[in-house]
């Protein structure tokens, strides 16, 4: 028998903060303590001085690159990042190659990712490899382990394809997640089209090419019963979209991205057309970005996540209309979120992990973890008042495409505990 004790933590989940100081005792991946412990008798004692231990987040948006891509990042290297993220629970998304449309494919990236500290939940493709002209076998994908369906990266634009979609995942009770992005409306848009792009000369991409895509789901759901979940969204109208088709009590859910409501399109002027600042949908405007923490505070985006998606170096460093689409996110979420919504716009915490705990997996219909006794031990442990500077060895991606090198943080994800495993991130 194992016994890990992890001692001086405050619990928090969802509903409540813990005023004590306490420890909790795991015996071969089970909870079985919380309480004073002989720490005499554990194998291993942490001692991590006051700081907070939720159940364990989960990212339902993120870009693992394998089959296909393994020159951007691996199973291995991408869940090392979340581990440093602070989460214990991926969701990856099929644009791999092969993509994930078939049973197979699903099932060689869950036991690829057995031996990691990390649950990666594999999201299947909609259509059959991801072109968009007829869908996939959602049964069987489902069998093998998928938990949601996507072409992310593009969107499903064939509005009668979305609607059979709609239906037979209906059957599942499984969502679909769609790229919201009208193409003839976006491209061959580089950045956000507004003040920014018109100064710098550059192509842009309207919030409408969004919009007019959310509006379209959202009747699709109305009409089909459908579970429409509207990926990364970034404008406030469409925010607005989402909040009145939930008070209509259609099936529309939503996240966003902690970039979008960190950063605006300024900052590929600051920055001289940093690549690592062009991502899609692309940084808006402020009032973007503001109506982005009003959707969180209100209920209306019900999920954080990050869309990690890494490039290469090789990829990245060429001129901006040439770079392809997407940044890191994994190893930053929690200093960004913690720093904006939390010390910046007085969130409460407990309110911040139905964001990152609760909602994602009630979203894609899987259990959601508990610090409680009896319970499999799926934990993070972090705290919120450190202050810290983010630095090129914390990248723990095998990419490197983030503008937040040399950015001042707030709050660490100190360790993970999943699958009877302990991972302790170096600072």
């Amino acid at each position: 028998m194992n016994r890990t004790i992890l001692t001086n933590v405050r619990i928090v989940n969802s509903t409540e903060v813990s005023k004590q100081h306490t420890d909790i005792t795991i015996e071969n991946g089970i909870i079985t303590a919380i309480g004073k412990a002989n720490l005499s008798t554990a194998d291993e004692v942490h001692d991590f001085k006051g700081a907070f231990v939720s159940p364990g987040w989960m990212d339902m948006h993120i870009h693992l690159r394998e089959p296909g891509f393994e020159h951007k990042e691996t199973i291995v290297t991408g869940t090392n990042a979340a581990a440093f993220g602070g989460f214990t629970a991926v969701a990856c998304m099929p644009n791999t190659k092969p993509a994930i449309h078939t049973r197979d494919v699903v099932e060689f990236i869950i036991k690829k990712a057995e031996p990691t500290v990390v649950d990666v939940h594999p999201i299947a493709c909609v259509t059959k490899d991801r072109k968009g002209e007829s869908i996939t076998e959602m049964a069987d994908l489902r069998a093998g382990g998928a938990v949601a369906f996507s072409d992310d990266g593009d969107p499903v634009h064939d509005s009668r394809i979305m609607r059979i979609a709609l239906e037979y995942s209906s059957m599942y009770n499984m969502p679909i997640i769609n790229h919201e992005e009208d193409l003839a409306l976006s491209r061959p848009g580089h950045m956000n089209e507004g003040e920014v792009s018109d100064r710098l000369g550059l192509a842009g991409t309207p919030g409408i090419a969004e919009e007019v895509m959310i509006a379209r789901d959202i009747l699709l759901a109305e009409l089909t019963g459908g579970h429409v979940h509207v990926a990364h969204i970034s404008t406030a109208k469409g925010v607005e979209l989402v909040r009145r088709a939930k008070k209509d009590g259609i099936k529309v859910t939503t996240e966003v991205c902690t970039h979008h409501f960190d950063l605006t399109d300024i900052e590929i002027e600051k920055r001289h057309f940093d690549t690592n600042c062009k991502m899609h949908p692309p940084l808006r405007t402020e009032s973007d970005r503001l109506a982005m923490i009003e959707g969180l505070k209100d209920g209306t985006i019900d999920a954080i996540c990050t869309d990690h998606a890494p490039h290469s170096i090789e990829e990245k460093d060429v001129e901006f209309i040439y770079a392809p689409n997407g940044i890191l996110g994994l190893e930053t979420a929690w200093g960004i979120t913690c720093k904006r919504l939390i010390h910046e716009h007085g969130f409460s915490l407990p309110f911040i992990i139905s964001k990152l705990v609760d909602n994602p997996r009630k979203i894609l219909n899987l259990s959601v973890p508990e610090v409680k006794v009896g319970e499999k031990a799926n934990l993070t442990v972090f705290t919120t008042d450190d202050t810290w500077t983010f630095e090129s060895k914390h990248i723990k991606s095998k990419s490197k495409n983030t503008p937040y090198v040399g950015a001042e943080m707030q709050g660490k994800a100190l360790a993970v505990f999943n699958k009877g495993r302990l991972h302790i991130n170096q600072f």
